[in-house]
């Protein structure tokens, strides 16, 4: 069953439109893989499936109900229920990794008493073996430690969807293999859905149940991540496969 349906989505910036017509779901307690090349739509793409940018035209439905992007109430309710990961992991340098977890839980329920907060952030870093740094500054963790930090920001509130922005970016292939490990595991542990804009190969092959391929501003693709390797389609082959047809 399909968590995120769009039809006919046109997404871009002002008047200029970057992708168009997009009709797809998205399935839960799958990974769903948006893969495209440098300056496709990607990104921009996942911002107006996580509520942050408003499409220029057609609409997206979540758990069944049509995403109002003009609410400040169906946006607030929808940030409830997702997380994000962002590019660089988007963690604040001045606040303690406990105090960057918790940012969202503060944001959404103001009201909850320090105690909660503090067992719910301590959850959140256990998910991605992070426990024994609550108290350290984003300055003084790594690469990679910074990714699962965000990622623990991403899944404190217990979302039905995480979206995930080039989380491999700038990390080396054990550090890119290990949070590939870690985005399987929170799937198939706790049947979370997650939607990954990236364009490792090695990640796509480990992890992508289902793909969405975009190309030349539409979807040139979507389907079941088996299909790729099989696809004689000379765009995949030449960009993803790396395979030129003879």
């Amino acid at each position: 069953m399909d968590i995120i349906s769009a039809q006919g989505l046109t997404v871009g910036y002002g008047a200029e439109a970057i992708l168009r017509d997009l009709s797809f779901g998205i399935p839960g307690g799958r990974i769903t893989v948006v893969l495209g090349v440098s300056g496709s739509g990607k990104s921009t793409l996942l911002k107006t499936l996580a509520g942050l940018l408003p499409p220029l035209a057609g609409g997206l439905d979540f758990a069944g109900s049509p995403v109002d992007y003009s609410s400040e109430r169906s946006l607030s309710a929808l940030y409830g229920r997702i997380g994000v990961l962002y590019q660089g992991g988007a963690l604040l340098n001045g606040l303690s990794l406990y105090e960057n977890v918790a940012l969202p839980i503060r944001m959404h329920y103001p009201e909850l008493p320090e105690d909660m907060v503090g067992d719910m952030v301590h959850a959140g870093l256990a998910q991605v073996e992070m426990a024994d740094a609550a108290a350290k500054y984003p300055a003084e963790l790594s690469g990679g430690m910074r990714k699962r930090g965000a990622l623990a920001r991403a899944l404190v509130l217990d979302p039905d969807v995480v979206f995930c922005d080039e989380p491999s970016s700038g990390l080396d292939p054990i550090t890119s293999s290990r949070l590939d490990d870690l985005l399987l595991r929170l799937k198939e542990t706790f049947g979370m859905t997650l939607v990954v804009v990236t364009h490792e190969l090695r990640s796509i092959e480990r992890v992508a149940d289902q793909v969405l391929v975009l190309n030349d501003g539409r979807l040139h693709f979507a389907g079941e991540a088996r299909g790729l390797a099989e696809s004689g389609d000379e765009f995949i082959r030449t960009f993803f496969l790396r395979k030129v047809p003879t």
